[in-house]
């Protein structure tokens, strides 16, 4: 098992003997979704995938976000930030946005990309390299503006 399911897991257990209900929520439906993608693709997923689930499921809470302040629902709002803040916690800290560009900039350096033709493989490589780390939708703004420039 992987040591974010196992996070998860473990969370959940301690959750219910606090009986923080709210918590245990939103823990077994992230769980859910993990395992619906281990029975869909038939495998367990490993920290990568699980990530990568991670990863998905904070940015459909983050655009329903945007979308409840926007429209003043503040009750929906906040369930939804309550939401992103415990998913967060079994996300791996964030890069700074100087640590980005001087990886971007690295590894084009590395592949000598020189125009937008190269995009796929510069995005590829830094997938990999800042998994669950960064933004995907920032990497690739980032890629863009220094293939272009």
């Amino acid at each position: 098992m992987s040591l974010i399911k196992q996070a998860l897991t473990d969370n959940v257990k301690t959750s219910m003997k606090a009986h923080d209900l709210e918590r245990v929520k939103v823990l077994r439906n992230v769980q859910a979704v993990v395992k619906q993608i281990e029975i869909d693709r038939q495998t367990e997923l490993d920290d990568a995938g699980v990530l990568e689930v991670l990863q998905k499921q904070l940015k459909q809470r983050q655009e329903s976000l945007a979308i409840f302040t926007e429209n003043n629902r503040e009750d929906l709002a906040k369930k939804e930030q309550f939401e992103i803040d415990i998913i967060n916690e079994f996300m791996p800290s964030q890069m700074s946005d100087e640590e980005l560009a001087a990886l971007v900039n690295e590894e084009i350096q590395l592949q000598s990309a020189t125009s937008m033709r190269d995009m796929g493989a510069v995005m590829g490589a830094l997938k990999a390299k800042t998994a669950g780390r960064a933004d995907p939708a920032l990497i690739s703004k980032l890629v863009k503006q220094a293939l272009q420039g």
